[in-house]
């Protein structure tokens, strides 16, 4: 005959961890403090003969119910650490005529797009430049010169005559995955600014667009609602995993006012970096 074993009862470790748990299944989100200060009490009766808990324990108690609490990063946040060191300040002189000194200037953003060092960018911002001064996310400045223009896709490539030791590439998307209403960050130095990020969403695909006092359309342009202004012409848009999908091309404004009202257009990077001889993706 099979002899039955006794049944064990469980301690009082056991009962406690239990009586934790159900407390924490109870508890609605965000009351930690207050399951952790109910844990210590109700520890206290069902274990007496354990030592007296101190003001060490419970402030280690609590702080271990505030920590299990607190938000995951934004995803902006995110896609700021990934792309921001890849991210470049583009300024730019240009003469009046041969001869002359250098004297209207210009403003933009660029992005690194390969371990040659290559640098994306808007070819309005560079197209009349006689100097280029560039800004790296390090505080590294460098001259540098123009070797491809698209003006197709109104699209540069930009080298720098002295890079930064340690020249960080952005990682690139595929923007035949966006959707609207799939997330949105631009980068860049909108007014100067640099170190800059706005949030927003697709807001539209397949955009055509004529570039100001010329016949060139742009076509196949993705639509963002992000904040973009003077200065981010050239910097990357970006999803939420960090991936560059666009360069920041244009914003629409029905009046003469040369500032933000909500739509902005980026060149896909598929296209964009074809001017960097990238493969299609």
């Amino acid at each position: 005959m099979a002899q039955e074993l006794p049944t064990r009862k469980p301690d009082s470790a056991q009962r406690f961890g239990r009586f934790r748990t159900r407390l924490g299944r109870v508890a609605p989100f965000g009351s930690g403090v207050v399951v952790a200060l109910a844990a210590v009490f109700v520890y206290g009766l069902l274990v007496p003969g354990a030592p007296p808990l101190t003001q060490r324990d419970v402030n280690e108690t609590v702080a271990s119910a505030l920590a299990s609490v607190t938000p995951a990063p934004a995803f902006s946040e995110l896609v700021y650490r990934a792309v921001e060191p890849s991210v470049v300040l583009i300024q730019t002189k240009a003469s009046g005529g041969t001869g002359t000194p250098a004297s209207d200037s210009g403003l933009g953003s660029g992005v690194v797009v390969n371990v040659d060092g290559d640098i994306l960018t808007s070819l309005h911002v560079v197209a009349d430049a006689t100097e280029i001064e560039l800004t790296f996310a390090d505080g590294t400045k460098s001259s540098a010169d123009v070797v491809v223009r698209q003006p197709e896709n109104d699209i540069a490539v930009v080298r720098a005559t002295q890079p930064p030791a340690n020249l960080v590439p952005a990682t690139l998307g595929n923007p035949g995955a966006l959707r609207q209403g799939s997330e949105a960050y631009a980068l860049g130095s909108p007014f100067g600014l640099s170190g800059s990020v706005s949030a927003g969403v697709i807001s539209g695909l397949d955009r055509s667009f004529k570039m100001p006092n010329s016949d060139t359309v742009l076509h196949g342009l993705i639509q963002i609602d992000a904040a973009v202004n003077p200065g981010n012409s050239g910097g990357p848009l970006v999803n939420r995993e960090g991936d560059v999908v666009g360069i920041v091309t244009a914003l629409l404004n029905p009046t003469e006012d040369d500032v933000f009202i909500g739509v902005g257009l980026a060149v896909p990077i598929d296209v964009a970096g074809g001017a960097a001889g990238l493969p299609p993706y």
